[in-house]
């Protein structure tokens, strides 16, 4: 049959105008997949840069939102992961090709056809764009979906979708813990998942910061040490320090001056994004044996294997909750990095 699923949503219907009130219809629930009704929906800088077409071509109506929590409350018929009533997640993706090396050793982020955005993707062998979480309801194969523990709070669970693996996976991948001295530049939605996820996993971490107010908020976030970056003297004495440097900032910065804190065979991860391409002087590398190394969020295994990890060591994001009709306020409040320190949009706001 072909019942679709009424579904109400904020969308931008275009690059210049605030979003506003739309609704849609979702194809109804797939043998393999699961509709969410949509508890909270964290909001990142991406959905802004999005909407507003910095990345390219946007598919409008766009129903931005890739930090996803809510209740099942459909199951396809060959469903096994989930029954109804359980708690779930969904990420910034919500399919891949399943084929491709990076697909078959499940880290999907990384698929040869380019992951399926949870946003301004298409539905794969459709035509069909994906919309995402400003939704009352989404529908999401079971294998791009994740469980959710009954544990945490659920409003600091929706940015872990994002902004938590986003800074979970590079942690991992290059095994940061004890005995590693760990910088972290930039105080945001990433930034403050990255202090708790290195302060966690055993590393010394240092908060680095141009703004001293800053400093607070990052001792209250456990880091160790918090460096103001805007005194050379400061830089001098951190020269040759870090074994590795989480760099957030999406915003333009100069990348050798960071760089320079490195110790030999230090690393530099970077996943803020900023508009222009970084100049790099090879010297700072070769010099040091320094590396750069970028990371894009994680696979639906590492993404399950961060939320459990999460669940056991009570780690959530801190959020300003939001009702969905402030969405344009907030956008405006996050480009001047006014929140501490992620939008969550609470969708009984819109229902």
């Amino acid at each position: 049959s072909d019942t679709m699923i009424p579904v109400k949503a904020y969308a931008a219907y275009d690059a210049v105008n605030p979003l506003k009130p739309y609704t849609f219809e979702r194809k109804e629930v797939g043998a393999h997949q699961v509709q969410i009704e949509i508890l909270y929906s964290g909001v990142c800088h991406s959905d802004i840069h999005t909407a507003k077409g910095d990345w390219g071509p946007v598919n409008y109506p766009l129903v931005p939102g890739h930090e996803i929590v809510g209740r099942i409350v459909a199951v396809g018929s060959e469903v096994s992961k989930f029954k109804i009533g359980e708690l779930a997640g969904v990420g910034c993706f919500v399919d891949s090709c399943r084929v491709c090396p990076s697909c078959q050793s499940g880290e999907e982020q990384f698929c040869d056809e380019g992951m399926t955005g949870t946003y301004n993707g298409v539905e794969r062998g459709t035509d069909i764009p994906t919309k995402g979480g400003y939704s009352t309801s989404i529908i999401v194969d079971e294998s791009y979906t994740l469980h959710v523990s009954e544990k945490l709070d659920i409003k600091g669970v929706a940015p872990l979708l994002c902004a938590g693996i986003t800074t979970y996976s590079p942690l991992r991948y290059l095994k940061v813990g004890k005995g590693h001295k760990v910088g972290v530049l930039g105080l945001g939605g990433l930034g403050h998942m990255a202090v708790k996820f290195a302060v966690a996993f055993g590393a010394e971490v240092t908060m680095l910061s141009h703004s001293p107010s800053k400093e607070a908020d990052a001792k209250k976030l456990g880091a160790h040490h918090f460096a103001l970056t805007s005194n050379p003297e400061t830089m001098e004495s951190l020269a040759n320090s870090f074994d590795f440097i989480l760099n957030t900032v999406s915003a333009k910065h100069d990348h050798n001056a960071y760089l320079n804190l490195l110790t030999t065979n230090g690393t530099m991860i970077v996943v803020g994004a900023p508009p222009a391409p970084a100049e790099i002087p090879v010297f700072t590398l070769i010099m040091k044996r320094r590396s750069i190394i970028g990371s894009l969020i994680g696979g639906i295994r590492e993404t399950q294997e961060m939320l459990d990890y999460c669940a056991e060591h009570n780690i959530t994001s801190d959020v300003e909750i939001i009702d969905m009709g402030y969405i344009n306020e907030a956008y405006d409040r996050m480009n001047k990095s006014d929140v501490k320190y992620r939008f969550v949009i609470d969708m009984a706001s819109l229902k």
